[in-house]
C-alpha cells in the first residue's frame, strides 16, 4: 500500500522511506514521540514509566510502560527494524516480569518518572484520575498485562505467533508505523494491523 495526494486530478504516490535513513532512532525519537502523545496508540492509556528495569538479575527495559483504563499493564514495545525482530518474546518476557506489580509498587516507580520528566505531579492523584478511581484497589489492579508492538513491518512469523497468542487470551496489537517523505517531510502512517481492523 502506498499514500498519495490529489494533484492536477491524478494521485501521485508519496515516497516510502525508512526510519534509519531519516536518522528517527528508536529510543531518542520514536519512543519520545510516543511517550508524549501515547493516544496514538492507545487513548486510554497512562504512561507510567520509560526504559523500565526495576528487577535483579537482568539488563532487559521496557521500552514504555503504561496503565490502561481498565487497570491492566501495558507493555509497549518499539523496533524500528523491517521485520520486528524477536519483539513478540521479548514482550511476552517483560510481560511475565511485571505481572505481579501492584498500584502501591506502582507509585514509587510513577513517581521516579515524573520526576525525571520534570513534572510537578502527584503519582497517586494522577493513577486514581486516570483510573476513575476514589481510592486504590488492589484486586482489579493489574489482573491482565496486555502487549503493545510497533514497527514499520513484522514478519509472518511475527505475526502468526501474535495471532495465536490472541487465540489463547493473550492481549497483543501490531501497529505498524510506516516513515513516509513528502517535500521534505516526514510523514507517519499508523495502523493497527492486529488485530485485523
Amino acid at each position: 500500500m502506498s499514500l498519495y495526494k490529489v494533484k492536477e486530478n491524478k494521485l501521485e504516490a508519496i515516497e516510502r522511506t525508512t526510519f534509519a535513513s531519516q536518522r528517527l532512532k528508536e529510543r531518542d525519537d520514536l519512543q519520545k514521540m510516543l511517550k508524549n502523545q501515547p493516544e496514538i496508540v492507545d487513548p486510554e492509556i497512562l504512561i507510567v514509566s520509560e526504559e523500565f528495569g526495576d528487577w535483579e538479575d537482568s539488563r532487559r527495559r521496557i521500552d514504555l510502560l503504561g496503565v490502561h483504563k481498565d487497570g491492566s499493564l501495558i507493555v509497549v514495545e518499539l523496533k524500528r527494524t523491517e521485520d520486528g525482530g524477536f519483539m513478540d518474546l521479548q514482550s511476552l518476557r517483560y510481560a511475565a516480569m511485571i505481572s505481579t506489580l501492584t498500584f502501591e509498587k506502582l507509585i514509587p516507580i510513577y513517581s521516579r518518572y515524573l520526576q525525571a520528566n520534570n513534572r510537578n505531579e502527584d503519582a497517586t492523584n494522577n493513577l486514581l484520575k486516570h483510573l476513575e478511581w476514589n481510592d486504590p484497589d488492589e484486586k482489579s489492579f493489574a489482573n491482565e498485562v496486555k502487549i503493545i508492538l510497533i514497527s514499520d513491518e513484522f514478519s509472518k512469523e511475527l505475526t502468526t505467533t501474535v495471532l495465536w497468542l490472541n487465540d489463547c487470551g493473550i492481549d497483543i496489537r501490531c501497529i505498524r508505523a510506516l516513515p513516509y517523505v513528502n517535500n521534505g517531510e516526514v510523514l507517519i502512517d499508523v495502523q493497527t494491523i492486529i488485530p485485523i481492523p
